[in-house]
């Protein structure tokens, strides 16, 4: 089973700027790394091959009809977004409408994302605990501009449906999940997920 995210504590006369957490993400781009709004990283582990390739169908299926939709754009878990707490976080795939996106100037675009997507999705990993996933979820729901969140629980086969402002909605063994009105017509599909 794969490990839990390691977290660095770093001394606070050694904070690192935004512009320096950028830059050391960048000079270890293999690693996934996370900064939460107390200034800790975390560094997590890669996926294994079952939920690398299920969190692949979800961004599939999230682009296939994002590009029929045409009024956003997609993002893997690659992507840093900053938050208004001050934490950079990676969901796992995430959707913003281009009209936000557009906004932005080049250099915000080429850099952390400094609003925070309309549409998340967190898959847990067998071995991740659910409850922190579930407060960075609910961190999500707290930002500017974002709607609508999926935090998926292949373990248990459960879905948890967040919007902001309201208390979270669970689904047990969905066939499928729908965009609602944040994505018209965007329905994944849960067999190519579970």
């Amino acid at each position: 089973m794969l490990s839990s995210p390691l977290v660095v504590q770093i001394p606070p006369s050694m904070q690192m700027t935004d512009e320096q957490f950028f830059d050391f993400c960048q000079v270890n781009r293999d690693l996934r790394i996370e900064r939460n709004q107390f200034r800790e990283i975390s560094i997590m582990p890669p996926t294994g091959g079952k939920t690398g390739n299920h969190n692949f169908s979800i961004a599939g299926q999230l682009y296939v009809w994002a590009e029929k939709d045409a009024t956003g754009i997609c993002f893997d878990s690659s992507t840093g977004f900053k938050l208004s707490t001050g934490a950079d976080r990676s969901p796992d795939v995430s959707w913003m409408k281009l009209e936000r996106w557009n906004r932005l100037s080049a250099e915000q675009q080429e850099k952390f994302v400094p609003l925070f997507p309309d549409f998340v999705v967190e898959l847990r990993l067998l071995s991740d605990n659910l409850k922190p996933l579930k407060e960075k979820m609910e961190e999500y729901m707290r930002e500017p501009g974002v709607q609508l969140g999926l935090l998926i629980d292949r373990k248990h086969h459960r879905v948890y449906i967040y919007r902001p402002g309201v208390p979270e909605e669970c689904l047990e063994n969905p066939a499928t999940v729908s965009g609602e009105l944040v994505l018209p017509g965007f329905v994944l599909n849960m067999s190519k997920v579970w």
